[in-house]
């Protein structure tokens, strides 16, 4: 006996049609992947480098940063992973100015490879920097203070649009926004440091890092290392900083995130002065961290965080 069917067997109907579901859900999956522009990939060294460069281009980088919170770059030196991430970035951004001193010979040779390369303090004006005492050198941390650290935002957005010319407009639309808020950000310091009497700015820190925080805002900065931390302090340098604490009757000193705190501590036992707390120097803190409204994963919250230690500290 034959059987005669008339249409398709429902079970056959049933798997085409669960085909053709997943046929158009892939096809529109696609679709919307392929609308979707890649992000620029920045790798950044410090994790203020990487801040700048999120500031600057938002929604269409993807920014990842060497050095994490507590990580010293004068003594950092790139691991093979690094290698890997710097050479598959679109972009490479460093402080410069010997900051990263043992990766300078790395940037140079990928830059040389084709790789795009760039110092974030390349285009300051010479004349705004704090020269050291080794010649034709200057000191590094300019992003302490606040309105030369603006000054390295167009720079970042020069390259990003170098890469990503479509999104040009909202990269120095982002730009001016990041300049006018770091702007603000340097006029609450100046008020906020007002509450120190000028006979008490003196800020005594691990390593010499906070030179243009001084010479911005008022502060006499004295440091038991120098501008880098590759060479430690010896006896001599101990002895002189506690007779220098102990004249001028300075009230607090101030131990550094990523500088190892036994020199200064003994120091401060011998002095007899209180420890005004720990600042953030070559590293911003954890993210997801707050100093009040601030995270201190951000630039922003880790210059808020620091001056307001050292006032309440100092005043």
């Amino acid at each position: 006996m034959r059987w005669k069917f008339e249409g398709a067997c429902p079970l056959v109907g049933f798997r085409r049609g669960l085909a053709l579901m997943y046929f158009f859900w892939f096809s529109a999956l696609m679709a919307l992947s392929a609308g979707q522009e890649v992000k620029v990939s920045v790798c950044a060294t410090t994790g203020m480098v990487a801040d700048l460069a999120r500031g600057v281009g938002g929604d269409a980088v993807a920014v990842h940063a060497l050095m994490g919170p507590g990580v010293d770059p004068h003594l950092y030196k790139a691991t093979a992973s690094d290698l890997v991430r710097l050479q598959r970035a679109d972009l490479i951004l460093y402080n410069g100015l010997h900051l990263e001193g043992r990766m300078q010979e790395t940037f140079e040779r990928l830059s040389r490879s084709g790789r795009r390369v760039r110092a974030v303090t390349d285009g300051l004006n010479r004349a705004r920097l704090i020269r050291t005492g080794t010649e034709g050198l200057h000191d590094p941390h300019v992003w302490f203070d606040v309105r030369l650290w603006a000054d390295c935002v167009d720079g970042v957005a020069r390259e990003l649009m170098a890469l990503r010319p479509a999104s040009e407009g909202q990269f120095q639309a982002r730009a001016a926004l990041l300049r006018d808020r770091w702007i603000d950000l340097d006029r609450w310091a100046r008020g906020r440091v007002a509450a120190v009497p000028e006979s008490r700015r003196i800020l005594v820190t691990s390593h010499d890092a906070f030179g243009y925080f001084g010479r911005a805002y008022g502060f006499q900065v004295v440091a038991l290392q120098g501008i880098s931390t590759v060479t430690e302090a010896g006896l001599a340098d101990m002895t002189q900083l506690t007779d220098f604490i102990r004249t001028r009757g300075v009230p607090a000193v101030f131990i550094e995130s990523s500088v190892s705190p036994a020199g200064l501590e003994r120091i401060r036992k011998d002095a007899g002065v209180k420890l005004g707390g720990e600042l953030f120097s070559d590293a911003l803190g954890t993210p997801g961290e707050k100093h009040g409204d601030f995270d201190l994963g951000t630039y922003e919250g880790m210059i808020r965080r620091n001056v307001d230690r050292i006032v309440e500290g100092l005043k």
